[in-house]
């Protein structure tokens, strides 16, 4: 098995650093002047980017972005799924254009005809038969929590150590001793205790699970598929279904956030791996890049629901703290519209699927010819490595991976060769622009870049 030098990798970077450094000084420039910003960026997140600064951007069209001193990049980051469907697809660019010009009307507090056929066709690919729109998933996330408590009438939410579910305040939560949840380190001033809100349990691991919903307190099961942003960690064999079964054994709603598994297929792995849930979140990419998200509910639960608001226990019309102004507005909608039915088809997962796969291939040659005790996992059109071999079945196992020093030099390599990644992590997504020769390019880099670690 190679062995890193961590001698070899400082210098390595520092050698990338310089070269990143060189080569953007418009974007150095113009982070050096941001000082009317908190953290010198829109959101502060953006200082992820590895490099001292980020890059600024030009302007992006498929899966090609261009910063500001004119470098041009293959992007498999895509708005880390945001831009699943490519930087401004042509009939997403045409829907919002048509909505705001000759029609008018960005957001109006009317329904429109787009929205009953994203209802429709979000029906066709999840299963859930009724709908509502946010602006995000984490907002989605957040109010049907709400629904889930008051449907249930129990308080707390069941979620995974190193889960992703945008920022809800619930889900930065970890196992700790003896039962009792800990914030996760880094958790910005969680309103209140989060042993109060939330239990949290260990990632494939059905005994826990059952041993959290024995006290008889939670309202839902809120779970990705897979876990994502801690890199890919598939759920073993019968590990969904038995969450399933226990969160109907005991009385619990299941919860299921695709906002990234939905590259799983155009049914996300709801639909490919037949999941039953309760109440289904995604967001992200069904706008095309235009702020969207929904959530859908099966009939028990709108029952449940609705017979809590009809006793006027709970107002989800009006002061009920569920839905925003501008959630389901008529830009939104019409996006929406355009890039599900148009854009993110069952062709274009096919594509981005095979694609993905040999990303996932040319990746596991190079940590095979060079034993390096790497991983890669795939989720459909995602693929993402991982410092450590075998793959990491937990979240705990996964977070123990990482590796800043290496996720620096990575990333820097790779933007020092014309390749974006996503900032957070080693995900590489495919949109229906992304071609072989792209996925062959990056086997090329990635070659290269990790074989001068591993002389």
């Amino acid at each position: 098995m190679a062995t890193l030098d961590r001698t070899r990798l400082a210098s390595l970077l520092d050698a990338e650093q310089a070269a990143y450094t060189s080569n953007h000084p418009r974007s150095r420039t113009l982070f050096g002047e941001a000082g009317n910003l908190f953290g010198r960026v829109p959101m502060t997140w953006m200082n992820m980017w590895t490099g001292g600064f980020p890059l600024y951007l030009d302007r992006a069209t498929g899966n090609r972005v261009t910063d500001v001193d004119g470098h041009t990049y293959i992007d498999f980051a895509l708005g880390d799924t945001g831009a699943m469907a490519g930087h401004s697809p042509a009939p997403t660019v045409a829907a919002v254009q048509r909505r705001m010009g000759e029609l008018g009307g960005i957001t109006t507090m009317l329904p429109t005809e787009d929205a009953q056929w994203v209802g429709a066709d979000l029906t066709r690919r999840f299963g859930m038969p009724l709908w509502s729109f946010t602006l995000s998933a984490t907002d989605a996330n957040r109010w049907a929590i709400r629904l889930a408590r008051l449907a249930t009438g129990r308080p707390k939410v069941l979620v995974f150590a190193y889960c992703y579910h945008g920022s809800v305040d619930e889900a930065f939560a970890l196992p700790g001793p003896e039962g009792k949840t800990e914030s996760r380190p880094g958790n910005v001033a969680p309103p209140v205790d989060l042993d109060l809100t939330t239990r949290a349990v260990t990632w494939n691991d059905l005994d826990a699970v059952e041993k959290a919903l024995a006290h008889g307190d939670v309202a839902a099961i809120l779970t990705e598929p897979a876990l994502t942003n801690i890199g890919i960690v598939p759920p073993e064999p019968g590990f969904m279904e038995g969450l399933r079964e226990l969160a109907t054994k005991y009385g619990a709603l299941l919860m299921i956030d695709e906002t990234h598994t939905f590259s799983t297929g155009w049914g996300g792995a709801t639909r490919a791996w037949g999941l039953q849930p309760d109440i289904f979140v995604i967001g992200k990419s069904i706008g095309g890049g235009i702020p969207s998200g929904a959530y859908g509910i099966t009939e028990d639960v709108a029952r449940a629901v609705t017979r809590h608001t009809d006793a006027g226990e709970a107002d989800i019309v009006d002061v009920g703290g569920v839905g925003g102004t501008l959630a389901g507005n008529a830009l939104s909608t019409a996006a929406m519209r355009a890039t599900l039915g148009e854009v993110l088809t069952e062709d274009a997962f096919a594509h981005m699927t095979e694609l993905a796969t040999a990303f996932t291939a040319g990746v596991q040659a190079t940590l095979d010819e060079l034993d390096v005790p790497w991983s890669i996992n795939q989720l459909g059109a995602r693929a993402e490595y991982r410092f450590a071999r075998p793959a990491p079945t937990t979240g705990e196992a996964s977070a123990a991976a990482a590796d800043e020093e290496l996720d620096a030099y990575m990333h820097l390599a790779m933007v020092n060769r014309g390749i974006l990644m996503t900032p957070f992590h080693n995900m590489a997504l495919m949109c229906p622009e992304t071609s072989r020769e792209d996925v062959d390019r990056h086997t090329a880099v990635f070659r290269e870049v990790v074989g001068a670690l591993f002389v």
